[in-house]
């Protein structure tokens, strides 16, 4: 069986707003396999939102091992996102899973990833996936020359441009914000 293609999941944080949103296509080889993947998740009783990108199996026990972490964290983002890459680069099962994450809360937004990089964007724009560097170019425009839309906004607008281009990325959009 082919590997399922990776998708444009985009965090912006705008004006005291963060938001997330994902597409929802998810293909095999050159065939669109659905079109209506949740690739957003509420964690920690909606105060995390968490999006994937990549094999949608490996990346739902990735979210399982960070709310496992959150948990064990007292609901601490930073530090939750710390633990599950260290495990994530050194466990021998979780080490050959092909995801990665974003997270947001109020406060930040981490990108989260299997080399065990947690970073944290510099500008409040975060992007993964086959169509992140569309989304991402977007948004950061968005962001410079745009500042009267919503973060919720600027994310929509930015998935639609990497949806328009990006053959892996479909206008099937669930976008969540905090």
């Amino acid at each position: 069986m082919e590997k399922i293609k990776s998708t444009t999941v985009l965090a912006i944080s705008h004006n005291g707003r963060m938001a997330i949103g994902a597409d929802g296509q998810a293909t095999m080889g050159n065939t669109v396999a659905k079109s209506n993947v949740r690739k957003i998740r509420k964690l920690a009783d909606g105060k995390i939102v968490a999006g994937f990108a990549g094999s949608t199996a490996d990346a739902f026990t990735l979210i399982e091992r960070f709310e496992e972490k959150l948990a064990a964290h007292s609901g601490n983002m930073k530090r939750a996102a710390i633990e599950l890459a260290k495990d994530w680069r050194t466990d021998r099962y979780l080490s050959k899973l092909e995801a990665m994450l974003i997270t947001i809360s109020k406060e930040e937004i981490l990108i989260i990833s299997g080399t065990g990089d947690v970073l944290e964007p510099d500008n409040g724009v975060a992007s993964i996936g086959s169509g992140s560097m569309y989304a991402q170019s977007a948004a950061l425009a968005l962001k410079k020359h745009a500042s009267h839309l919503s973060a919720e906004e600027m994310v929509k607008e930015a998935l639609t441009i990497a949806a328009d281009i990006c053959i892996y990325t479909n206008h099937n959009f669930i976008i969540e914000t905090l």
